[in-house]
């Protein structure tokens, strides 16, 4: 399923600092799929809105919640420290399949949440972020008349269509009136699970 993101890559880790004396690198992992990293060969290396530098991934192991990364031709920690901030992407459509029901934040954002009912349609808003509740996470959408948060809960958003940009929704009577931004009880969180997966 291809995302809505027009770029072509996803970022997979961030670069935090050198790790050791022969150039490795602890990075930050933006991925909920840590185990794909032993699989991977060459990737791309760079900060976002510039073009990446192909690197090949010569060895990674886990480090304090981290992991740590060998990029061939990095060997020194002056060169290592050259990676600092910098992103490990990889192309889009080398992410990871996800289950029934389960879906990317980056194919939600931008989607068009609408209620159909009895062949009339009325759009809400759109998806600009989903947070994580540690239950069912909340989709924040703008609509005309301020954020409304709406659960991203099967009984709910009854049609979730990425590739069409829209998420068909039934909600309760008075499930548009609560949280409107002077209730709002929520302000916006990183992107997690829920009917839905985090990255790649």
């Amino acid at each position: 399923m291809p995302g809505r993101d027009a770029h072509p890559f996803l970022a997979v880790a961030c670069i935090i600092k050198p790790q050791g004396r022969r150039g490795e690198v602890a990075a930050e992992l933006l991925t909920d799929f840590p185990e794909r990293f032993h699989k991977l060969g060459r990737v791309l290396v760079g900060n976002p809105g510039e073009p990446p530098e192909p690197l090949d991934l010569e060895n990674v192991w886990p480090h304090k919640g981290r992991l740590v990364l060998k990029f061939a031709g990095v060997d020194t920690i002056d060169q290592a420290s050259r990676l600092r901030g910098r992103h490990v992407w990889i192309p889009l459509q080398e992410r990871m399949p996800l289950p029934q029901y389960r879906y990317y934040v980056g194919d939600l954002k931008g989607c068009r949440v609408v209620i159909e009912r009895q062949g009339v349609r009325r759009e809400i808003g759109t998806v600009t972020d989903v947070e994580p509740t540690g239950g069912v996470d909340l989709l924040h959408v703008a609509a005309p008349r301020g954020e409304v948060l709406i659960p991203l809960a099967q009984a709910i958003c009854v049609r979730i269509d990425p590739e069409a940009g829209e998420i068909v929704i039934d909600p309760p009577e008075d499930l548009l009136e609560l949280n409107r931004p002077a209730e709002t009880a929520h302000e916006k969180g990183s992107p997690s699970r829920a009917g839905d997966k985090l990255e790649v």
